[in-house]
């Protein structure tokens, strides 16, 4: 294990990162790679002048998800906050409601919550998986819920707990067969927040496709990117519809005419994103295997070093989205962010746990034992896939 102040292993670690990203100065975190049909797909995007909402490319990358991830639907959105937000919604998430989630996650998990009137609960992640840990889950339901209605009700609060929310952190599969088994035991909706785990595997099926509804993020830093956008995918027919139908500004099909028959959201994803989108997704096999062998590589250089790398659990096929070390504390964790950073190569402490944050200090949790400890240790190294 690194010294809490150990220069010379610090160096070292520099060195070799750098030496994996010679032409890089600095070292992004996670750069996004255009060598694919990029700038051909755009180009079209471009002459055909549906460059908005509407277009063969938003068809295309629905397409291109379901043939990836398995799914029966899936529904384009401009961002994936915007998906999580209407998969909350179609799966019941009513003001006053309360939805169970993991506090090791990026705030937009908990936003999403907050955006329906709903309460997040925060419990305890797994330490190899850094995702909900079912046995957390389990413990919570079965000693602080109760069943009404084929309803589950928190027993302190006396609210509706309406979902789950587990998040595959870094693109590491979480045990989502155990907490899908759970959910169903109690009667809550099952959303995924995969947003970062595209082309990651649990059991030999894809992330996303274990509950109602899974969700995806395109963002910048992403494995696969279109600037922003997102994806709703679910393998329920009748959600899937209301779905489009609500996140294209719920207007009625007409040649002409603009009638709108519910309050729809403008969700929708250019044409233009979705066609670097499609070209991205092209490449989504090759980026992977790249990013596993990467991870390959760090994993072999950390434990020379005996530092814990941070490698895809039992059972899982993980896209590595974003690789990450263990530190042994706090201190020696600001020191490897403080030295690294200004050395050029871009290094992150893991999120904030998010009921340390001011809008969600008051949520409920349990003793988020091992979310703590993560905390004080995680941090993530340059990620991008080498070329």
């Amino acid at each position: 294990m690194i010294k809490k102040s150990s220069s010379n292993s610090f160096s070292e670690i520099i060195h070799f990162i750098k030496s994996l990203y010679p032409d890089e100065n600095p070292v992004p975190l996670h750069a996004p790679r255009f060598t694919g049909n990029e700038k051909k797909y755009v180009a079209d995007a471009i002459d055909s002048t549906f460059v908005s909402s509407v277009g063969k490319y938003v068809d295309r990358f629905e397409e291109m998800i379901c043939e990836i991830t398995g799914a029966a639907y899936a529904i384009a959105t401009v961002n994936g906050t915007c998906a999580l937000d209407i998969a909350l919604k179609l799966a019941g998430v009513q003001p006053g409601d309360e939805v169970i989630t993991q506090p090791l996650s990026f705030v937009a998990t908990a936003n999403s919550i907050a955006h329906c009137g709903a309460r997040p609960i925060f419990l305890d992640v797994d330490r190899e998986t850094l995702g909900l840990d079912p046995t957390a889950l389990e413990d919570f339901l079965r000693s602080s819920t109760k069943i009404k209605n084929e309803a589950c009700y928190n027993s302190t609060t006396g609210r509706r707990i309406a979902a789950c929310v587990p998040m595959h952190t870094f693109g590491h599969p979480c045990q989502i067969d155990s907490i899908a088994q759970i959910c169903d035991r109690y009667h809550l909706a099952l959303i995924e927040d995969a947003a970062e785990s595209l082309g990651s595997l649990y059991k030999g099926k894809h992330t996303s496709t274990f509950g109602l509804f899974g969700v995806y993020s395109f963002n910048g830093n992403k494995t696969v990117t279109c600037g922003g956008g997102g994806a709703i995918v679910t393998n329920n027919e009748a959600l899937a519809k209301k779905a489009k139908h609500i996140t294209t500004t719920a207007k009625v099909s007409h040649p002409y005419e603009y009638v709108h028959d519910t309050t729809g959201y403008n969700y929708r994803l250019p044409n233009l994103n979705a066609a670097l989108a499609c070209a991205q997704l092209e490449q989504l096999d090759s980026f992977i295997d790249r990013k596993r062998e990467l991870a390959k590589t760090y994993k072999t250089f950390f434990e020379s070093l005996s530092i814990p790398f941070i490698h895809e659990p039992e059972h899982a096929r993980s896209n590595y989205w974003l690789n990450a070390i263990i530190l042994p504390d706090s201190e020696a964790r600001d020191e490897f962010l403080k030295v690294t950073n200004n050395a050029n190569v871009m290094t992150r402490p893991v999120w904030r746990l998010l009921n340390k944050l001011d809008m969600y200090k008051t949520c409920q949790t349990d003793t988020l034992t091992n979310a703590k400890w993560l905390e004080e240790g995680v941090v993530n190294i340059p990620s991008s896939v080498r070329v």
